[in-house]
């Protein structure tokens, strides 16, 4: 936690509805300069009032003090103007109870050294109303101390029982080996990939170092403490709310306490219902269910090891997409526009499918709605890693399994080729023996303790649409090496059950490999800089 000067305390107070807490709303504050503010934090080391001080106050470049004095105008009249506001919502949430009233108020909120794998996951599990932005692994090493302890959540039921001696030296034995990896791993990369003429020094210290990060956060393990900011609306936030009160784990209890506090200060009308009865219903139905399965989901049996398999999909996805492409353009039913479609050739379907889709010139030109009415479910069993990248896309449904180490943990080719295979095994092996020692009692709390080298399962039921985003995105060359391998995988099978659809959905697929995979993408960001800066002397 950071330690702020009277001085310091002075600048900030205004824009942070704490200055003591790891969880805080931004105020005062105009959109622009929260929008940057988090896009920075994402990619920093330091807590997010500490880069706003130090990166935007207190840097004359930004011209903070202009901007931040244009607002101080009216934060008189913005403070009559929020009380008269939070008055009248109390009125319609209460009176008339639209609960889509509470999706007209937005915050931004901070939430700091929370767990990477636990409680970040369950604020990013919100798919609706709720836009995550975490602190990546791939920029920031975790290698600090603070206190001279490293940056892990120590779960206060572990640290109460027997196991608290065993998971602080595992987890330390894991941060250990982290960092002491970090300067031979870089000067690995560095020499296996020389830096070319072509590329600037800054493009090629950043893409480097981001090889370097992905390797090496194998090991770090689920309770790594992160940074995630949230940008929502009162009515995802209250919904958030009561799934983590619901909770059966301290840490996501104890942190829905703490935000319900900061939105209490800010838009209190919105999140007051988690608090009452109505909340408590909902938060013992969630609970209760959640139980309940437990106990009746006792499936025995040997667990497949396939890394990933289509599970199924719709056999007459062509058909369906191809229909719902012509249904706003005629006065049929779709029933009847099926059966037309049936009747189509191979060259109709075709003509249709181009001029729906053939204009895309760029993945972000994004596929038409039509593209929703095909379904996929494809199961996976991959390092936690991937799916800590894979878990934020929301227009999909995704369900995991309890972390574990029974799967065992994956082995980076680079690891071995340094000669630090004894060394990362080691680390990865004292993780399992503690693991299956803590979760004989407590199985929920055992997984803070497992790296994310280590594989686990999860399904992703999605449609083509979102399948073509996420296909397109993450197979793109900067994408980490694994969830590169899960995005070539999806399209490849689509394009061999639907060749006629998969030809415009996968179209922006990448199917190859790289070695330096931030190194094109740093490049380009050499090229807009140079360009910023001709467009500013201009």
């Amino acid at each position: 936690m950071d330690i702020f000067t009277e001085e310091e305390r002075k600048i900030l107070q205004p824009f942070f509805t704490n200055l003591d807490k790891p969880v805080f709303v931004l105020v005062n504050l105009p959109e622009v300069v929260k929008g940057a503010l988090f896009a920075r934090y994402s990619r920093s080391p330091k807590s997010l009032r500490r880069v706003l001080l130090e990166e935007f106050i207190l840097n004359p470049e930004m011209n903070f003090t202009q901007v931040a004095a244009m607002e101080e105008k009216v934060l008189f009249q913005k403070f009559i103007a929020t009380k008269k506001a939070e008055e009248f919502y109390e009125r319609v949430l209460i009176g008339f109870g639209d609960d889509s009233v509470a999706e007209l108020a937005g915050v931004h909120l901070a939430c700091e050294d929370v767990s990477q794998l636990i409680a970040a996951k369950a604020l990013e599990d919100n798919r609706i109303g709720i836009s995550p932005l975490e602190k990546s692994t791939r920029y920031v090493f975790f290698d600090q101390k603070e206190n001279g302890k490293y940056k892990y959540y120590r779960d206060p039921d572990i640290m109460q029982s027997d196991f608290d001696n065993l998971y602080e030296e595992t987890l330390n034995f894991l941060f250990d080996t982290y960092s002491e990896m970090i300067q031979p791993m870089t000067e690995f990369i560095q020499t296996k990939y020389p830096k070319t003429d072509d590329v600037s020094e800054r493009a090629y210290q950043s893409a480097t170092r981001a090889k370097v990060c992905d390797i090496l956060r194998q090991l770090l393990p689920a309770a790594t403490l992160t940074n995630v900011g949230l940008f929502g609306n009162g009515r995802a936030f209250e919904y958030l709310l009561n799934k983590m009160y619901a909770s059966p784990l301290a840490e996501i209890r104890n942190l829905a306490f703490m935000i319900q506090e900061e939105l209490d200060k800010v838009i209190p009308s919105f999140v007051k219902r988690a608090k009452t009865e109505h909340g408590k219903a909902m938060q013992e139905y969630i609970k209760q269910t959640e139980e309940a399965m437990w106990k009746l989901s006792k499936i025995e049996g040997k667990p497949k090891r396939v890394w990933i398999e289509l599970v199924d999909y719709d056999v007459d996805a062509e058909e369906k997409v191809i229909a719902s492409i012509l249904y706003p353009y005629s006065s049929l039913s779709l029933n009847q526009i099926r059966e037309r479609v049936r009747a189509m050739s191979l060259q109709e379907k075709k003509r249709i499918l181009e001029e729906y889709a053939s204009r895309r010139k760029v993945r972000q030109h994004k596929i038409g709605r039509a593209f929703e009415n095909a379904y996929y479910t494809f199961d996976i069993l991959a390092p936690l890693g991937a799916f800590k990248d894979l878990q934020r896309h929301r227009i999909l449904t995704q369900q995991r399994q309890l972390i574990t180490t029974d799967y065992g943990f994956d082995m980076p080719k680079e690891i071995v080729e340094v000669g630090l295979e004894k060394k990362y095994k080691k680390a990865m092996e004292e993780a399992k023996k503690a693991f299956n020692k803590v979760r004989e009692k407590m199985p929920l709390q055992a997984q803070y303790i497992v790296p994310l080298g280590f594989k686990v399962r999860w399904y992703v039921k999605l449609n083509l649409r979102e399948l073509s985003h996420l296909t397109e995105l993450r197979s793109s060359p900067q994408g980490h090496e694994y969830y590169r391998k899960i995005a070539q995988y999806m399209a490849l099978k689509v394009r061999e059950i639907h060749p006629l659809l998969a030809e415009h959905a996968t179209k922006f697929v990448d199917l190859k490999d790289y070695h330096l995979e931030r190194l094109e993408a740093e490049k380009r960001i050499d090229e807009k800089i140079k360009k910023l800066k001709k467009d500013q002397v201009m």
